[in-house]
């Protein structure tokens, strides 16, 4: 956990931002949630449990602040809620992909990424500089296709 907190200060340092007690209680939650997508809402619930004194407003600022300093990438799926991954790596602020299931909007990583050479066809065919990509797939879940297939 170190490192990350290391990376964490030079991010905001870099930045030119303070490193205060909330931002290092939000960090440090977003740390162990890592691989979830927290709203702010939920994250806020999970702030709440070590430091009560933290209020929604500060989560809100600080998800924002941590999206601009690449702490956080944002992810926006279909139901109209902002969603924040932690950027752990340098690697990771490049987008990698979700598959969303239709029934139980459960929410599945797909860690790898195929794209990179569609990126570079992109970039040479329409002298485009790529920085990101957003791509999700939906569908059903093993368990809610399972489910589909045995209440058939």
């Amino acid at each position: 956990m170190n490192i990350y907190m290391e990376d964490f200060k030079k991010k905001l340092n870099k930045g030119g931002y303070k490193i205060t007690n909330q931002r290092k209680v939000i960090f440090e939650i977003l740390l162990k949630n890592s691989g979830k997508h927290l709203n702010p809402e939920q994250i806020y619930e999970l702030v709440r449990e070590v430091d009560s004194d933290i209020g929604i407003a500060t989560v809100y600022r600080t998800t924002k602040l941590f999206e601009e300093v690449g702490i956080l990438s944002k992810v926006l799926f279909n139901d109209g809620c902002a969603r924040y991954e932690i950027v752990l790596t340098e690697d990771e602020s490049h987008s990698h992909h979700h598959l969303l299931c239709n029934n139980c909007g459960k929410i599945i990583e797909v860690k790898m990424d195929l794209l990179n050479e569609l990126e570079e066809l992109i970039e040479k065919e329409y002298n485009f500089e790529i920085h990101n990509h957003s791509l999700k797939f939906y569908g059903l879940c093993k368990g809610c296709k399972e489910e589909e297939t045995n209440g058939s």
